[in-house]
């Protein structure tokens, strides 16, 4: 069996392979285009599709603004739609900022991207082409969502489930910064939000009905959603009715990352970073955290790691997993610096050192 890892940095794309995910065949920066114009852009959301294994990459050029590359041999060559595949409609007095995150559905061919400024489009032809949701555009609340430190963007999207109920082909989750939680239950016609117990300590009100900066939301196969805020880590079967805290046991209730466990209820983890104001790492130790019951407990799991200070965080689509039935994690740095590990190991390799700072990465088996 072999294994495809992208990773998205500041100055282009990279790819890793394995057979074992221990060993690492590290290529990059990756030829997006012939010219190689495109070879230094930022990469900040990379998806792989589960049904065809197509890469996409939001690519985004000082120069030329940004777009969507995609590969249909695993990251070896790559093409660009003729038209911009993300574009706001003529009526719309915006801009694409860039994609942020790109989410599959069951259905083949179908993928959402949450991008910047705070929207959500969808493909019907895997990625060459893609249309606004109108009705979350449209939301009354959208004119009081706000870009924070790190823009106004859609930033997580879960197609298929809103709560532990099962999935449903017409749910999707969505976060933001800042905003909060939204979903829908209609196929996207109309989206409420889904934030009580979540808390906004920047706002008048601790916990308001919206407008919340999530950092990242994760759902685990049991349908349990954990959510990383700007100070706060949340647990939630069923979002509309509200969170619960988890943070108690982990250095620090702030951080970026979140990645719950594909196939094991309860376990996930956590990449915690000292506070708002300073964005190193607790202790100055590269030290993820993990649970395995839901978030009443959290242990470091950092063998392998440097235990050296370290100084790189992981940012909110740095960590994923490979869905594999004994699954990959997988963490990247601002230092350059890659990481995975195998199933309940608890030791991470090193993939790749002294990249460029690592924006995102995704994993799958292929």
């Amino acid at each position: 069996m072999a294994y495809l890892l992208v990773m998205g940095t500041r100055k282009g794309l990279f790819r890793a392979t394995s057979d074992d995910r221990r060993h690492w065949e590290v290529s990059g920066p990756l030829r997006l285009d012939e010219d190689g114009y495109a070879d230094m852009m930022g990469i900040y959301a990379v998806g792989i599709d589960p049904h065809t294994r197509r890469v996409l990459a939001g690519a985004e050029s000082p120069h030329f603004g940004p777009s969507v590359w995609y590969s249909d041999d695993l990251g070896r060559t790559w093409s660009e739609p003729e038209r911009a595949p993300i574009a706001f409609p003529g009526d719309v007095e915006e801009s694409l900022t860039r994609a942020w995150q790109f989410a599959f559905t069951d259905e083949p061919g179908e993928v959402y991207a949450g991008a910047e400024p705070h929207s959500l489009f969808r493909s019907t032809d895997g990625g060459l082409r893609f249309e606004l949701v109108r009705a979350l555009w449209d939301h009354p609340h959208r004119k009081d969502w706000f870009p924070g430190a790190g823009g106004g963007a859609v930033h997580t999207v879960i197609p298929g489930r809103v709560d532990a109920g099962g999935t449903d082909p017409r749910a999707v989750t969505v976060a933001m910064s800042t905003g909060g939680v939204y979903q829908t239950r209609d196929g996207g016609a109309s989206w409420a939000p889904a934030n009580a117990g979540i808390t906004a300590t920047f706002l008048p009100e601790e916990t308001p009905e919206y407008g919340q900066c999530v950092h990242k939301v994760a759902v685990g196969p049991d349908g349990a959603f954990y959510a990383q805020n700007h100070h706060g880590v949340f647990r939630s079967t069923d979002p509309a009715q509200g969170w619960t805290s988890i943070a108690d046991g982990l250095p620090s209730d702030f951080g970026f990352a979140l990645v719950a466990h594909p196939g094991r209820p309860g376990t996930a983890l956590n990449f915690p970073v000292i506070s708002e104001s300073c964005h190193l790492l607790p202790e100055h130790r590269l030290r993820p955290h993990r649970t395995d019951d839901g978030g009443r407990s959290w242990h470091p799991v950092d063998a392998g790691l440097p235990t050296e200070p370290y100084y790189g965080i992981v940012l909110r689509d740095g960590a994923a997993t490979d869905g594999a039935e004994e699954p990959g994690f997988y963490f990247g740095t601002r230092s350059g610096d890659v990481y995975a590990t195998v199933g309940d190991s608890g030791s991470w390799t090193q993939v790749a050192a002294h990249l460029p700072d690592v924006l995102c990465v995704r994993a799958a088996e292929v």
